[in-house]
């Protein structure tokens, strides 16, 4: 893939970013709209997404990154290679997932995985991350009964918020007694996974998975 120059960090709370995402055509977007999609949140490059389109075909593959050159670039990649079952789209996550998913056949999200977010580390900037109780909230609306959210962050501060918060919501269960996962229990690792254990650096990782509800 190209290099696309880009900044690092964007501000989802800047005015520019306040437009929710229109809801998708899905019939138009995927060869086989009915196949179970995997969400990726902050998908940034879209490497991985491209990896585990190739692999898993019997997927559909949706990636949301804020950065909107990256999106340019990944769709050109994606339509180079045809993969008719991977699509990106530039959006802030945070006030479009609800408009996003609400178009969705019920029962079709079955995957979603949160990788390296960007930590913004100051306090005061804790509202930029993306992991926020809202998200949590909408994607156990969406998310299939049984299926999963995976996380991970080379950042502890940002992999404990991240696991805290779907933890506080009782529609979603913690998989393992352990306090992280040792492996990443899918097939492709990130780019920055694999810089990041090159460096002999840990990484954060949790599953979750999604409960049925009972109201009493």
């Amino acid at each position: 893939m190209a290099t696309v120059r880009v900044r690092q960090h964007v501000n989802p709370l800047n005015k520019k970013y306040q437009t929710p995402a229109s809801p998708l055509d899905w019939e138009n977007i995927y060869a086989k709209p009915n196949q179970p999609l995997h969400l990726d949140i902050g998908c940034a490059k879209g490497q991985f997404l491209v990896n585990m389109a190739q692999i898993e075909s019997n997927w559909n593959y949706l990636g949301l990154e804020i950065r909107e050159p990256l999106v340019v670039a990944a769709n050109k990649l994606r339509s180079e290679l045809a993969l008719t079952n991977l699509h990106y789209l530039f959006c802030n996550v945070n006030n479009s997932l609800d408009s996003l998913l609400s178009s969705l056949p019920p029962g079709s999200l079955q995957r979603v995985t949160i990788q390296f977010p960007d930590p913004w580390f100051k306090t005061r900037h804790a509202k930029r991350r993306v992991v926020q109780p809202e998200l949590v909230a909408e994607l156990a609306n969406y998310l299939a009964v049984g299926c999963v959210v995976f996380l991970q962050s080379d950042m502890e501060f940002v992999a404990v918020e991240m696991r805290d918060r779907f933890a506080e919501n009782p529609a979603f269960e913690k998989i393992g007694t352990e306090e992280w996962l040792a492996e990443n229990p899918l097939p492709v690792p990130t780019e920055r996974e694999i810089s990041t254990q090159k460096k002999g650096e840990p990484v954060y990782r949790a599953l979750f998975v999604k409960r049925e509800v009972v109201n009493k």
